[in-house]
C-alpha cells in the first residue's frame, strides 16, 4: 500500500483528533464571546452618533475623526503587544486587555466634548492593542492547518453575532434617558465596557495558553497535538531556502506589504460600511431606534452563515486565496450598487457588501499563518494587523468628511469600492506553505498553489 509507510498508528491520529475536538469544545466558544464584547466595544459609537451630537456637540467630522483615532494608537502598540503576549502567555495578557479596554470603554460615559472624545478612543485604542492579532497567535498553538480555517471563520462569525446582539442592545440603551441621571448613551457604554471587564475575569479562569497546560487534555492527547504543530512548523522552515527577515526588516519583505495591504483593504471596506450602516438604514425614514438597531443586524446575520461556508471550504480545498478574492468581488459589487441606489435598495446591496468584506477578512489569515515562521510569527501577525487597520482609521475619516462636503458618502464608497478591486489582484501575488500538500512541488519563496 502507498500510504503505509507515512501512515500515522491509529492510537496517535485518534488522540490528535481528540485533542483537536475538545480545543475546539473549549477554547472557539471563549474566544468568540471575547470576540462579541471587543467588536461591540469598537462600534458602539456607530449607534451613538447622533446622540453624541446632540447631547456634545460632535458634528460628522469630528465624530469620523474620533472614530477613526482608535486605530492610530491600536497600530502604534499592536506589535509591542503581541511580543508581550508571546512572552507572558495568552491567559494573562489577554486578560489583562479585556479588562482594561474594558474600563476605557465604560469610560466612554464622559465624552461631554470632542476632545474628550478623542483622548478615549485614543486610550481605546492602546488598551485595545494585540487582542485580535494574540488570538490569531494564540489558535497557531493550537490548531493544525487543517482545522485552522475552521477556528478563524468561528473567530469571525463572533462579528456578526456581536452585531446582531449590538444593534437590538444599543437601540435599548440609547433609549434609557435620564434613568438614574444619565442618558441614553452613557448607559451604553457603561454597560457594555462592564461586561468585557466580567468576561476578562472569566478568560483568567478558563483560557490556556498551550496544550501542555491543559488539564483537560490526557497525556497522550497533548503529546499528539503538540507533536503535529511542532511537524508542521518544521516544515514551514524546511521550504524557507533563503534567509528569513528579521523582527526589523519585515516590512521589506514584499509578501508582509501585500498582506499588509490586503487586510487593510478589507478593513477599510468593512469600517467604511459599519460606522455609517445605522445612517443608510435611518435614509429610509419612519423608523424607530431600535427598528433602525434590528434592521442594521441583517447584513452581519446574513454573513455569519456566509463566513462559515467560506471556512470550511477554505478547509477543505486549501485553496485559500480564491475564498479570499471572492469576498473582495463581492464586497466591490455591493458598494457600488449601494452608492448608486436609492435608501431601500442600498441597505439591500449593503448586505451584499458585507457578506463580502466579512468573507474575506475571516479568509485572510489563515495564509500569513501558513506562511510566518518561528519567531516571526507573533510580531508578523501583529505587524499585518496593525498596519491592516489603518483602514480603520482611513474609513471614518474619510467618510465622514465626504458626507459633510457633499451631504453624502456615495463618493466613499466607490473609492473603497477600488480599493477592494486592488485588492483582489493582489490576492493572486501571496504566498503561503500548504503542509496538507506534502506531495506537490513547493517553490524556493515557500509557496503552494491555491
Amino acid at each position: 500500500m502507498q500510504h503505509s509507510a507515512e501512515a500515522v498508528p491509529a492510537p496517535e491520529s485518534q488522540a490528535l483528533e481528540s485533542a483537536t475536538r475538545k480545543a475546539f469544545r473549549r477554547l472557539v466558544p471563549l474566544v468568540m464571546i471575547m470576540f462579541v464584547a471587543n467588536y461591540i466595544d469598537r462600534v458602539n459609537i456607530g449607534f451613538a452618533k447622533d446622540a453624541l451630537e446632540a447631547d456634545s456637540g460632535i458634528g460628522a467630522g469630528a465624530f469620523g475623526l474620533g472614530a477613526g483615532l482608535f486605530f492610530i494608537t491600536y497600530a502604534i502598540f499592536e506589535v509591542p503587544s503581541n511580543i508581550l503576549l508571546e512572552r507572558y502567555g495568552a491567559k494573562f495578557w489577554l486578560t489583562r486587555i479585556m479588562v482594561s479596554w474594558g474600563l476605557v470603554s465604560a469610560a466612554m460615559m464622559f465624552a461631554h466634548n470632542e476632545w474628550i472624545f478623542y483622548a478615549l478612543r485614543l486610550a481605546l485604542g492602546a488598551a485595545e492593542a494585540g487582542f485580535f492579532a494574540g488570538v490569531i497567535f494564540f489558535f497557531t498553538q493550537w490548531f493544525p492547518n487543517a482545522t485552522r480555517g475552521r477556528a478563524n471563520a468561528a473567530l469571525y462569525s463572533a462579528s456578526t453575532i456581536a452585531a446582531v446582539i449590538a444593534g437590538p442592545m444599543s437601540g435599548v440603551l440609547l433609549g434609557m434617558h435620564d434613568v438614574l441621571g444619565l442618558r441614553g448613551w452613557q448607559w451604553m457604554f457603561l454597560i457594555e465596557g462592564l461586561a468585557a471587564i466580567l468576561i476578562g475575569v472569566l478568560v483568567w479562569f478558563r483560557l490556556e495558553s498551550q496544550p501542555r497546560d491543559a488539564d483537560w487534555l490526557s497525556e497522550q492527547e497533548k503529546d499528539a497535538l503538540t507533536t503535529k504543530l511542532q511537524a508542521e512548523e518544521a516544515e514551514r522552515l524546511a521550504t524557507k531556502q533563503e534567509k528569513a527577515p528579521s523582527r526589523w526588516s519585515m516590512l521589506r519583505d514584499p509578501q508582509m506589504l501585500l498582506f499588509c495591504f490586503v487586510y487593510f483593504a478589507a478593513q477599510l471596506a468593512q469600517y467604511s460600511v459599519t460606522f455609517w450602516l445605522p445612517s443608510f438604514v435611518r435614509d429610509i425614514g419612519g423608523l424607530s431606534e431600535f427598528m433602525i438597531g434590528v434592521i442594521a443586524v441583517v447584513p452581519f446575520a446574513v454573513a455569519f452563515f456566509a463566513i462559515l461556508a467560506a471556512g470550511r471550504i477554505s478547509d477543505a480545498t486549501d485553496l485559500r486565496r480564491t475564498v479570499l478574492g471572492a469576498g473582495f468581488v463581492l464586497a466591490a459589487v455591493g458598494l457600488v450598487a449601494a452608492a448608486i441606489t436609492a435608501p431601500v435598495l442600498a441597505v439591500v446591496m449593503l448586505i451584499v457588501a458585507t457578506v463580502g468584506f466579512k468573507v474575506a477578512a475571516s479568509s485572510f489569515y489563515v495564509i500569513p499563518q501558513q506562511y510566518l515562521v518561528g519567531a516571526l510569527a507573533a510580531p508578523g501577525l501583529a505587524l499585518i494587523n496593525s498596519v491592516g487597520n489603518l483602514g480603520g482609521f482611513v474609513a471614518p475619516t474619510m467618510m465622514g468628511q465626504v458626507q459633510e462636503r457633499t451631504g453624502s458618502v456615495s463618493g466613499g464608497l466607490i473609492v473603497v469600492a477600488a480599493c477592494c478591486i486592488v485588492a483582489l489582484l493582489a490576492c493572486s501575488l501571496l504566498k503561503y506553505v500548504s503542509p496538507s500538500r506534502t506531495t506537490a512541488p513547493v517553490t524556493a519563496s515557500g509557496t503552494a498553489t491555491g
